[in-house]
């Protein structure tokens, strides 16, 4: 009868000679080998795309690149847009190197040619190319390069070179292709942070465009004024927070801080038309704010639908000789805060009443308050005093102490440092509009001399 049909199987592999066992294990050496690089390419991709910071994930990929082809050096070089070297990450190359000859390589020579010509390189022996260029002096002497453009839809971002295989021999066409897949994530990851920039300056310009230039109020000696704006950290970075000034017909300043609920271009177009018929109704009425702010939510209403927002709106105005008299209304937004030149700051705590859109019928309360000369005033938005994993007492007792310390700074320099004290990572957008009070009477002259201005 028949046999066990794996005998013959076996049977072959028993006449297989030591040249043939050394091939088959040659083979799958090979094969574990590719499996191996294959698994560790995998797993760089997936490490690259899970990290947020740019250079982070460039330095990432030149070590990953360096380690898949055995490379003992290893550079990304990031191109500006006038096709310089604008940023450099390495890896196996001394620090001392960078003192000897600087840290960004020259467009000349080979590199000059991966520029010029954004196509993958191959050299086996980098002194005999036509193109080699004298090493310069500290440079350390490499024999083979493999190389290969940042290309995204015809624009090259930099480049990717790496020099001299640690087991010797030459890069070949398996490395070629590994730095090939890897030089596609650095440059989608490049052209992604370019594009988050692009769109970050837009929307910030844009915002800004809708805020009014805030020059000094028309006398030194009598009112100075001085207005921040910074966006959220995140995209959008656009929103409903504003400020402005104005001189009414009457001579008084009119000060006014809002935010529209929203973080996004929708928000910034409401603000735009509240900010706008805001001033259009303060200039023209002259009333007190309580009643500018009802005709405002009215408005709203029935133009609009009544758009959540909250604001502040008050006129300073000449009291005697040596003081102001604020009087302001709010809807639902955070407190002025007096820092007067003598003495600790202080919340002009208040009602503040209900925001705009919530219903135009109720009625809003107006305050006063004497303010001595010399005294500053900050009008602000929530973002400047709330923040992530902190109450808002702290965030308004923080912003309170701060201007307590820095009241004797120039105006300008006050308002840095109160955004300074966020760092750069705001969670929402920050609107600030300070004023400096000097002695009453100087406005009301230089109004006469130059005409009533409009801020």
């Amino acid at each position: 009868m028949g046999g066990d049909p794996g005998d013959g199987a076996f049977d072959s592999f028993l006449g297989l000679g030591a040249e043939d066992l050394q091939r088959l294990q040659e083979t799958l050496a090979q094969i574990r080998q590719l499996h191996d690089r294959m698994k560790r390419l995998l797993e760089a991709v997936l490490a690259i795309s899970s990290e947020l910071e740019l250079n982070a994930a460039l330095q990432t990929i030149v070590e990953v690149s360096a380690d898949l082809v055995d490379a003992r050096y290893g550079a990304l070089g990031v191109l500006n847009e006038e096709g310089e070297f604008a940023d450099l990450f390495t890896c196996g190359v001394p620090e001392e190197v960078y003192a000897a000859i600087g840290r960004m390589p020259t467009t000349h020579g080979l590199l000059g040619e991966l520029v010029a010509h954004p196509r993958p390189m191959r050299v086996d022996d980098v002194t005999s190319h036509p193109l080699f260029r004298e090493y310069p002096a500290g440079h350390p002497v490499m024999h083979s390069l493999l190389g290969t453009p940042l290309l995204v839809r015809g624009t090259v971002y930099g480049n990717m070179y790496f020099a001299d295989k640690r087991s010797g021999g030459p890069f070949n066409g398996d490395d070629e292709r590994i730095i090939a897949a890897l030089a596609s994530a650095a440059s989608v990851a490049i052209e992604n942070a370019r594009l988050y920039e692009r769109l970050r300056r837009s929307t910030e310009d844009f915002q800004r465009s809708l805020l009014p230039v805030l020059p000094d109020l028309p006398d030194v000696g009598g009112v100075r004024a001085c207005a921040r704006y910074r966006p959220s950290s995140s995209l959008p970075r656009i929103g409903g927070d504003w400020y402005d000034v104005i001189i009414l017909p009457d001579g008084v300043p009119c000060l006014m801080v809002g935010d529209v609920m929203g973080h996004d271009l929708k928000s910034a177009a409401i603000m735009s038309k509240i900010s706008n018929m805001l001033r259009v109704l303060t200039y023209e009425q002259c009333e007190p704010p309580s009643h500018i702010l009802q005709r405002l939510d009215e408005v709203l209403h029935d133009l609009h639908g009544g758009p959540m927002a909250t604001v502040l709106l008050a006129r300073l105005e000449e009291h005697t000789d040596s003081g102001w008299r604020l009087y302001w209304s709010s809807a639902g937004h955070p407190p002025p805060l007096l820092v007067p030149a003598d003495g600790p700051a202080r919340y002009l705590l208040t009602e503040s009443g209900h925001p705009l859109g919530v219903t135009p019928t109720l009625p809003r309360p107006d305050h006063e308050e004497l303010i001595a000369a010399g005294s500053t005033l900050l009008m602000y938005t929530d973002g400047l005093v709330e923040s992530p994993g902190h109450s808002l007492d702290e965030g308004l007792d923080g912003l309170a102490r701060e201007a307590s310390r820095l009241c004797r700074l120039p105006l300008d320099e006050m308002c840095d440092q109160l955004l300074y004290r966020r760092s750069e990572n705001f969670t929402d957008d920050v609107a600030l509009l300070a004023l400096r009070l000097g002695r009453p009477g100087t406005v009301q002259r230089s109004m006469e001399r130059n005409g009533t201005p409009l801020i």
